[in-house]
């Protein structure tokens, strides 16, 4: 089993976090979405938030590939558009590569 762990930030605004708490309650995530996570082979996925800062925590087995799950969601148009309503709240960290929303964290202890 294999454990990672990313960030990224919110807009700096109590209205846009809200939303975006709003858009993560049980049974607002699109269908689409849980399935697609499901169908990844994620066991488990949190995301937690201190001021406009996000830790999201994926589990999966040792086998998962975060490179097939991207061109999976690549493919799938629902991810796709869930992806660019996220975006609407979410903002890159300053150190993230060109393109990059959640940025994988190192494990340090």
């Amino acid at each position: 089993m294999k454990r990672m762990v990313f960030a990224l930030d919110l807009a700096d605004d109590p209205a846009v976090i809200a939303e975006y708490e709003a858009w993560h309650r049980e049974g607002r995530i699109w269908p689409a979405i849980v399935l697609s996570l499901k169908n990844s082979g994620l066991t488990n996925l949190e995301i937690y938030r201190t001021g406009n800062r996000l830790c999201l925590i994926m589990e999966a087995p040792d086998d998962f590939s975060l490179e097939s799950k991207a061109k999976s969601d690549a493919s799938n148009p629902e991810v796709q558009a869930w992806e660019r309503l996220m975006w609407k709240f979410q903002r890159a960290l300053p150190w993230a590569a060109p393109g990059e929303k959640w940025v994988r964290m190192r494990r340090i202890y």
